[in-house]
């Protein structure tokens, strides 16, 4: 018999992690991703400081700027080494969201502000049309 052993620093598993979901654009699917991201951290043994804060406000902004009638959003959560990246990709590709006031074809901008406040970093990418991804990321503190 062979049996490899490997350390935890050369196992992959060890060091990423992600989970997925389709949510309908309504309220209730904004409440259902930080109830589901939640419990997600928790079985992952992730401390739950400011992500579900963020995954709660991504969310909210995909079912009130990002809604499209019969069109999901998907919340993504990557776990890389010490880094936590929470994904929200929408179909309102034509709506950017801004930091502070609104502009022409952006969504409010006031609830990035918390995101911006707890996040290391965070970001939207155009994906193929009509969609887009605002994106944050949390770094694990020791």
């Amino acid at each position: 018999m062979n049996h490899e052993t490997r350390a935890p620093e050369n196992d992959l598993r060890a060091h990423f992690r992600n989970f997925t979901v389709l949510l309908s654009p309504t309220p209730r699917g904004a409440r259902l991703a930080r109830l589901l991201a939640t419990e997600q951290l928790r079985d992952w043994g992730l401390p739950l400081d400011a992500a579900p804060q963020i995954v709660a406000e991504l969310a909210a902004n995909a079912a009130t700027h990002g809604r499209v009638p019969g069109r999901d959003f998907r919340l993504t959560l990557y776990v890389i080494a010490d880094t936590l990246r929470i994904e929200v990709t929408d179909t309102r590709g034509d709506r950017l969201p801004r930091l502070g006031r609104p502009g022409p074809g952006s969504a409010s901008g006031r609830g990035l502000l918390l995101v911006d406040a707890l996040a290391d970093r965070w970001g939207v990418v155009p994906d193929p049309f009509p969609r887009k991804t605002v994106w944050a990321e949390v770094r694990r503190r020791a």
